[in-house]
């Protein structure tokens, strides 16, 4: 082992961006915590379906209240983590961060129930667009939008608590875990079903509408990127599409930059859509076989 090249590695590493310090006496972001907080949530949203597999009627109170202190500390120190990781020189103390952190927590558990009343909606949908979904409880435990969905809206509602970076992890352990990858800024209305789900894309500045259903390996994404004249990327801007209420869109189909896909509208399968729909549309488009593409013999 040469320790010459030891001393540069770490030479290398202090005079460069790629480490980070963070706040002194705070942890970073744990993937781990988080997955578990993600886990807890779902308990609490949807009982004896994550959590404790057998709820008792008389003992329920008690395992919902367990759940939130159980919350409450996991989630309080992520977001401390996040704001820490986010902005280490703001805070004048670990007290002030704390308190933050205190503050965005009890928040976000304060807003469980509007996420429950959505995330049925969100079950319902998943129920009435799978004739291969027996019951309410299949699609909670096993159907991966479902899993995805429920990811997102909590990372959304951290979004919109200003919580710095919590929320992409979130959106990326359920990105890991399901094959659908929903950035945690997007805002998606309610009864969202996405079928099957393996390769769905949703960009950050999206906005769908309420009883929305895609299909599998769905893209609504960025047409392009303008470019600052230092040659990097403009950020913030709106670059995703806006899709209407009642829409489904089919497997496959790409849709691209800040365009609205009216209310009502079908979108075939494989198509490639750049450009406004009016509502009600049905965009179908398949391409024509010529003689040469014939099977031998017709």
């Amino acid at each position: 082992m040469d320790f010459e090249k030891t001393i540069q590695l770490l030479s290398d590493i202090t005079n460069s961006e790629m480490h980070h310090y963070g706040m002194e006496g705070v942890p970073f972001p744990s993937n781990d915590i988080l997955c578990q907080t993600v886990n807890i949530c779902r308990s609490l949203l949807f009982p004896g379906y994550y959590g404790e597999s057998i709820i008792d009627p008389d003992s329920l109170r008690l395992q919902i209240n367990v759940g939130i202190i159980a919350l409450y500390n996991k989630l309080r120190q992520q977001i401390a983590a996040g704001l820490a990781f986010a902005n280490p020189g703001e805070y004048g103390s670990r007290k002030l961060l704390w308190e933050e952190a205190k503050e965005k927590t009890c928040k976000f558990i304060d807003a469980l129930p509007q996420l429950r009343a959505t995330l049925s909606t969100d079950v319902t949908a998943h129920y009435r667009n799978d004739p291969a979904a027996h019951n309410l409880g299949e699609v909670i435990l096993c159907y991966p939008g479902m899993k995805a969905i429920s990811s997102h809206r909590i990372a959304h509602k951290l979004v919109e608590l200003d919580v710095p970076l919590i929320p992409r992890v979130i959106a990326e352990l359920a990105h890991s875990e399901t094959g659908i990858d929903i950035n945690p800024e997007a805002r998606i209305g309610k009864g969202f079903a996405i079928d099957h789900g393996t390769g769905v894309v949703i960009g950050a500045t999206c906005v769908i509408g309420d009883n929305v259903t895609l299909y599998q390996g769905v893209t609504l994404g960025a047409r392009n990127f303008p470019q600052n004249d230092d040659g990097s990327l403009v950020k913030g801007i709106p670059r995703h599409p806006i899709i209407g209420d009642n829409v489904v869109v089919y497997s496959n189909a790409t849709i691209l930059g800040r365009i609205t896909i009216g209310e009502g509208c079908v979108i075939g399968g494989n198509q490639w859509i750049t450009q406004d729909l009016p509502p009600h549309t049905r965009y179908f488009r398949y391409c024509k076989r010529t003689d040469a593409d014939k099977p031998a013999g017709h």
